[in-house]
């Protein structure tokens, strides 16, 4: 039996009874709302390169990867049980090699105007994105790490401006 929260809980997405249940957003005010995250992908840098000059086995990784986030993006709902279908007026992915680091950082922004917010859309763009990077380069590298998946930023509804530390 799950345990209930306390009345008054931070979890929204459970009821008095601790039962899981989207919370409702009926009667919430339509806002424009924004939320940058980000992640990267860490490989061995005759990988990073492949990347960089275009030439991996299966094409254009990076476009390949920004369509795949955008995709993501798109199906969130249909990916994350509670989430809301959002409609979004923007998602957008920029990749940034960081060759002192081994690695390729995705950066995803998601816009709406509505009731709930965008933060799952752009986390699920990138973590589709770094998927779709290590699935289009495996066969060269099995060892890359995707990590540092995080918001960066939220803007937009009633709990306001949010910028990661």
């Amino acid at each position: 039996m799950a345990a209930v929260p306390a009345q008054g809980s931070p979890l929204t997405h459970f009821d008095a009874q601790g039962q899981a249940h989207m919370v409702d957003v009926g009667a919430k005010a339509a806002t424009h709302r924004v939320a940058v995250a980000q992640g990267r992908i860490t490989m061995q840098p005759a990988t990073l390169a492949l990347i960089e000059q275009g030439s991996a086995q299966k094409g254009d990784v990076l476009g390949v990867a920004r369509i795949a986030g955008i995709l993501a993006a798109k199906r969130t709902s249909e990916l994350i049980p509670l989430c809301h279908p959002v409609a979004l007026t923007r998602v957008a992915l920029d990749f940034v090699i960081e060759p002192e680091r081994g690695a390729v950082r995705v950066q995803a922004t998601a816009e709406t105007v509505g009731p709930t917010g965008v933060e799952m859309e752009a986390l699920t763009a990138v973590q589709v994105a770094l998927l779709t990077i290590y699935d289009m380069c495996k066969a060269v590298d099995r060892g890359m790490v995707m990590g540092d998946v995080r918001l960066l930023e939220k803007r937009g509804g009633k709990s306001g401006h949010f910028v990661a530390c």
